[in-house]
């Protein structure tokens, strides 16, 4: 990870072999506790760049993987069931074991957020953070977390403009520069794990996270930016998390959908002071 956009300490590459498929990824410098940063929808562990390379990475044992069909990690064995909520908890254990983390802070974006819930269970986490992502349910509004959520998130192959739109809702309004590699992120990620997560979503193949909520045992910490153009601020504050950690969403000024880019000093404060507490 050379990205001239951030450069920084070098960084660990990290290679695993997750039955039949390669999980790719990046460790930082840190060594103490474990922090588990897993990515969204179409994106890859550049995303955390500046989490990484920064300071928190020299604090904490950071590890940012690329989910199955993003990034440099391969495709899964069994697309339509590997491309959903189940599927990309199964790889999260999984890598958790591989990586042998006891005790670890477990961070989801969007729908690495999701991905975190379903593996809750499973992980050994002391705590978890999510933020982009509004937790699903059953029920018949259990999408009603997303205010502006476009379908091209489940298009396999949207048009330039379609792409180009779906980028500009990832960041606060007139965000700039947004960097180069989100684009060849998108690009780069397998169709199909776009279609398949819509195709496991439209037959109900999922999770109801709001219940994992209601039902968890260790903090959990939601983070929200103040300018988020994709999940509703009131939605998640209407939740009922009995380990909500600070009794409340953490909001980051300034930021949209992607804070730990857009406002990386605030959101390493709030990660920080979450590893910290545990």
């Amino acid at each position: 990870m050379s990205e001239a956009e951030f450069p920084g300490p070098a960084l660990a590459p990290l290679t695993l072999q997750i039955g039949g498929q390669t999980i790719a990824g990046y460790q930082s410098q840190g060594t103490g506790r474990p922090i588990l940063l897993v990515h969204g929808n179409s994106s890859s562990s550049r995303i955390w760049q500046k989490q990484l390379q920064g300071p928190l990475g020299s604090k904490y044992r950071l590890i940012a993987i690329d989910l199955p069909g993003h990034g440099a990690s391969s495709p899964p064995p069994n697309p339509e069931q590997d491309y959903s909520g189940p599927g990309y908890a199964a790889c999260l254990a999984a890598t958790a074991r591989a990586l042998g983390l006891e005790d670890a802070v477990v961070v989801g974006w969007s729908l690495g957020g999701h991905a975190v819930l379903n593996a809750a269970a499973a992980l050994p986490a002391a705590g978890l953070m999510i933020f982009g992502t509004p937790p699903i349910s059953k029920a018949p509004d259990g999408f009603s977390g997303f205010k502006g959520l476009s379908a091209t998130t489940f298009t396999p192959n949207p048009g330039d403009a379609e792409i180009a739109a779906w980028i500009a809702s990832a960041f606060a309004p007139g965000f700039a520069p947004v960097p180069s590699f989100v684009e060849a992120d998108f690009r780069k990620t397998d169709g199909a794990a776009r279609g398949y997560l819509g195709l496991s979503a439209r037959e109900g193949r999922f999770a109801d996270e709001v219940e994992i909520v209601r039902g968890l045992k260790v903090p959990l910490a939601i983070v929200h930016g103040a300018e988020e153009q994709i999940v509703d601020l009131g939605y998640l504050q209407r939740l009922n998390a009995p380990t909500l950690w600070r009794g409340a969403v953490q909001v980051i000024a300034g930021a949209g959908h992607a804070p730990q880019w857009e406002q990386p000093q605030a959101f390493d404060k709030v990660l920080d002071d979450f590893a910290s507490s545990l």
